[in-house]
This record gives structure tokens, C-alpha cells and sequence, in this order.
């Protein structure tokens, strides 16, 4: 554990290179989706209000797809060429998890 006057570096993880980009990606969903609040606050037509929540959908699935991309070049393949089994478990339930949505 940390004492008060140590200095601890925050782990690697697979989006760590890009996390500015994640970051602005995510913001901008989080846009989207006050605008979705917003058209439901005015009554909007119900296609268009399920059309915008497609499209967050779509861009949060495409943000998943990247996380999961950057877990298993960075957690789940070793450098040293090693195999672990639980992290390719942990892999694939978090793949799992995300087709089941719905």
C-alpha cells in the first residue's frame, strides 16, 4: 500500500494509449443522449426519438468493440507468449454479456 509520500503510477490498460479518444468518443455520446432527453421533452415522433437511440447504441457497441479489442492485445495475450486461461474466460464473458443485451 501506498504511504502518503510515495507516488503510484496508475496500471496500463488496453485503451491507455488512446484514452483521450475514448474519452472524447464517450463525451459525445453523452451528448447524444441529452439530445434523445431533449426530443423526448418535446414531444418528438417516437421513430425519430428510436432512431437517435439506435445510433447511441451503435456508437457505444463501437466503443465496446475497441475496449475489447485493446483487453485482449494487452490483458489477455502475453509478451512473454504465455496463456491465461481465466483472463480468456473473463474475455469471453464480457463478450457474452454484450450480445446478450436486449
Amino acid at each position: 500500500m501506498a504511504t502518503p509520500t510515495e507516488t503510484t503510477t496508475p496500471p496500463v490498460r488496453g485503451y491507455s494509449a488512446t484514452k483521450d479518444q475514448l474519452r472524447t468518443r464517450l463525451k459525445r455520446i453523452e451528448g447524444q443522449v441529452r439530445g434523445i432527453d431533449r426530443m423526448v421533452e418535446e414531444d418528438r415522433y417516437c421513430i425519430d426519438v428510436l432512431t437517435q437511440i439506435s445510433a447511441v447504441q451503435a456508437a457505444l457497441d463501437k466503443v465496446a468493440l475497441g475496449l475489447l479489442d485493446g483487453h485482449a492485445r494487452t490483458c489477455v495475450h502475453h509478451p512473454d507468449g504465455g496463456y491465461d486461461p481465466a483472463r480468456t474466460d473473463e474475455l469471453m464473458a464480457a463478450v457474452g454479456r454484450m450480445m446478450r443485451r436486449g
